[in-house]
């Protein structure tokens, strides 16, 4: 399994513009580092305009379901369903970062929560599947 990174700006992003527990979660996938050219891990560049993301002609809908946002003890914990994206119709290019963002708040627009990183180039041809594997530690907790 992949590992998750927090983007920086999630942080005052979390505090003062988002709202998980109802708004909208997706992922964008990308062959470039989240960290090069613009940096979207930098301080005041997580949004994900600043991500270089493939084309996803032929790919399935890429929605976090079942989000859910809990705090035990002081601990928060932000989850959402295993998530299956599916290559429909012909390949899907090649991504190597999946990359978690907000996509119902317009200021900043979009703005990143983190990204998994799976070491290497991934391609899927007509028919394959990826789960991004949310797991039953979630996508973060914080304490």
């Amino acid at each position: 399994m992949a590992s998750f990174t927090k983007v920086n700006d999630f942080v005052v992003n979390l505090a003062n513009t988002m709202d998980l527990d109802g708004d909208t979660l997706k992922v964008a996938l990308s062959n470039t580092d989240p960290t090069a050219g613009t940096n979207a891990a930098a301080d005041g560049n997580g949004i994900l305009a600043n991500i270089t993301e493939i084309a996803y002609t032929n790919l399935s809908a890429r929605e976090l379901q079942s989000v859910t946002s809990t705090q035990t003890s002081g601990t928060y914990k932000l989850s959402a369903n295993d998530l299956v994206l599916t290559a429909s119709g012909g390949a899907v290019a090649a991504f190597r970062y999946v990359i978690i963002y907000d996509d119902t708040v317009t200021s900043p627009a979009d703005p990143l929560i983190g990204y998994y990183d799976y070491g290497s180039s991934l391609t899927l041809n007509d028919g394959d599947t990826f789960t991004i594997d949310i797991g039953t530690n979630g996508i973060l907790t914080l304490t």
